[in-house]
């Protein structure tokens, strides 16, 4: 069985679980999920430019609203478990925790205790992190031993 450490930053929509499922084909796959909200990912200025860099105004006036810290735990843990049902309730194991501090070290170590073939991050694009190589698959392609693949995560 493959075994895919999945980084995400929202919960799964239909579309993402149909899609990250069906990568390897016929080959069975199994899931250990990282829930990273997007309020601790990076900073506000860089969230609200990619916003205005897509043409989503509003959402970049309301970027530093997003709850942060133990706020942002609740609707996480909800959202990781949404996550794992999907993934389950398509045939997979999985299993998740959300990530509240260094993401990286965590993935890292996640990828070493599970044996994990590869990494998909699973977000919404983040233009000007990508460009300055600071979102997560760029850091990540540095710090796992493992191929990491960037996907963009669909929306409702």
């Amino acid at each position: 069985m493959f075994t895919s450490v999945l980084m995400i930053e929202k919960p799964l929509t239909s579309e993402d679980v149909e899609f990250v499922t069906t990568l390897h084909g016929d080959e069975g796959v199994s899931f250990v999920v990282l829930m990273q909200p997007r309020g601790d990912q990076a900073d506000v200025l860089l969230r609200a430019i990619d916003d205005v860099a897509i043409g989503d105004l509003k959402k970049a006036g309301r970027e530093g609203d997003e709850p942060e810290g133990n706020e942002a735990k609740a609707p996480a843990e909800r959202a990781l478990d949404h996550s794992l049902a999907a993934l389950r309730a398509a045939g997979c194991p999985a299993q998740g925790q959300v990530v509240e501090k260094h993401p990286l070290d965590k993935l890292k170590s996640v990828v070493e205790e599970s044996g994990a073939d590869e990494v998909i991050v699973l977000t919404e694009p983040h233009y000007v992190e990508e460009f300055f190589h600071r979102d997560w698959a760029s850091r990540a392609r540095h710090k796992v031993g493992v191929p990491v693949l960037k996907l963009f995560a669909h929306s409702e």
